[in-house]
């Protein structure tokens, strides 16, 4: 089924054609301008505009999603340095890292997360391995080929990242 075809659509062209009976669709006989009020030709032309129509939704979502992703979150203030307050308000307000990535590590061969941390150029590589370790072999892979961990792994992950941060903020 091709992606034009929405069930709103094939409905439009179902009542066309049955107010048309399969010649002009503007209910004229004889048809003034059969070259472009036939039924069969002027489908042709209002499935091409649905194609353009949905190519130009799908090229403004993108749009959309790449802005959301390349957007920073960390705010940016043209005044120069602030007061200890704003400053102390702006640090509260935003979360402890940035969560980058994950993949295994080149030389130890462990799974690891990219950890950025807010207003400073420090990216921390946190070991996650423990946090896989009650995990059968299957879902590991599955953790790996479909880029999500399950709830609780997750959860261990989160806690093993936060404790990094930590460690680096206290040390």
């Amino acid at each position: 089924m091709p992606k034009w075809a929405t069930e709103e659509r094939k409905a439009h062209l179902v009542r066309l054609f049955l107010k048309s009976g399969g010649f002009c669709v503007y209910g004229e006989r004889p048809c003034p301008h059969p070259e472009a009020h036939h039924y069969e030709l002027f489908i042709e032309g209002l499935i091409r505009d649905w194609v353009l129509d949905d190519r130009a939704d799908a090229e403004a979502d993108w749009r959309l999603e790449r802005a959301r992703m390349h957007r920073v979150p960390d705010a940016r203030f043209r005044q120069g340095r602030f007061d200890t307050v704003r400053r102390a308000e702006f640090l509260a307000q935003q979360p402890p890292y940035y969560l980058v990535g994950t993949g295994v590590d080149a030389l130890t061969f462990r799974p690891v997360a990219k950890v950025r941390i807010p207003s400073t150029y420090i990216i921390l590589f946190v070991d996650i391995g423990p946090a896989l370790q009650g995990m059968s072999k299957n879902a590991r892979r599955k953790a790996r080929r479909y880029r999500g961990l399950t709830p609780e792994a997750t959860a261990k992950a989160s806690r093993l990242i936060q404790e990094a941060v930590k460690g680096w903020w206290n040390k």
